[in-house]
């Protein structure tokens, strides 16, 4: 009401203004006074903005606190939210919606083993996996990733245009690539989906002597993390955006990036505001 009346006096009388507005005197006179102290958070805001674009719109306070003390900022939670919202930085909300790939009990199921235990005391104990599919004007794309329980890294990813045996065999390869140790055998995790179940999928579990465990049938929630990431993915990635001019090869460029910042520079406050790759860095797991 101030700024309004500020900008009007030009042409109208204050007291006028002030009846109009229905604005005190005092309270004008208070919050005038205040607009002519310089704001001792400009740069601050800026900082801000530049981490909200450069972390796919997706931060909320807590983690955008996290990056501010990273760069040497250090404001408190309820400063970092009042100044998001006077900013309008305000991360995407989570849509529902799931594919599936249940086909029948095309083959014997392997027991779910990890009874909705997603704790991992070491990289390489229990993988999950999964497939999402993503629809835009120009097709649809479908991803199949490995994430690590130890700390929700993506440890290996395929994206192309058929969910096929191709789609999650050349992954699960990509994943068992990445064990080093002889005595490191994850168990891996997944829905019912035929996938999981067609001989390529069966012989390289079988030749890397990993275990197989499965959800129970249409429980989603046996498989949480997994469907964890997908939700987070979907929410800072594809419902933010518009991809009505988008074609598939720079689609799937676009979410293959995405996965690589999420593995190297999306913070997690439960890795203490850091990326899994810092994460195991800090751990000495990693180069």
């Amino acid at each position: 009401k101030t700024q309004l009346v500020d900008a009007l006096r030009p042409t109208y009388g204050l007291d006028e203004l002030l009846r109009e507005a229905g604005l005190p005197r005092s309270s004008y006179f208070y919050h005038r006074a205040r607009l002519d102290v310089a704001d001792k958070y400009v740069d601050v805001r800026r900082v801000m903005a530049d981490i909200f674009e450069r972390n796919y719109r997706c931060y909320g306070y807590r983690r955008m606190q996290a990056s501010l003390i990273r760069q040497s900022v250090n404001i408190s939670e309820k400063v970092v939210q009042r100044l998001m919202k006077q900013e309008c930085l305000v991360a995407a909300t989570p849509k529902r919606r799931r594919y599936g790939s249940y086909m029948g009990e095309i083959s014997p199921a392997p027991d779910n083993l990890l009874q909705r235990d997603f704790s991992a005391a070491a990289p390489n104990e229990k993988w999950l996996t999964d497939i999402t599919e993503f629809q835009i004007p120009a097709g649809k794309v479908y991803l199949s990733p490995m994430i690590d329980c130890f700390d929700g890294m993506v440890v290996s990813w395929t994206i192309g245009t058929r969910p096929d045996a191709e789609l999650v065999n050349t992954m699960l390869d990509a994943a068992i690539g990445t064990v080093s140790a002889s005595n490191e055998r994850p168990v891996v995790h997944s829905d019912r989906g035929a996938h999981y179940r067609w001989p390529g999928w069966l012989s390289r579990i079988a030749d890397a002597r990993l275990a197989r465990s499965m959800s129970r049938k249409a429980c989603s929630p046996d498989n949480a993390a997994c469907e964890g990431f997908f939700g987070r993915l979907k929410t800072e990635l594809f419902y933010a955006r518009s991809w009505l001019s988008t074609t598939i090869e720079d689609f799937i460029a676009v979410l293959h990036s995405y996965i690589l910042w999420y593995n190297a520079d999306r913070i997690k406050i439960s890795l203490g505001a850091r990326s899994p790759i810092e994460y195991r860095r800090n751990l000495g797991l990693a180069a």
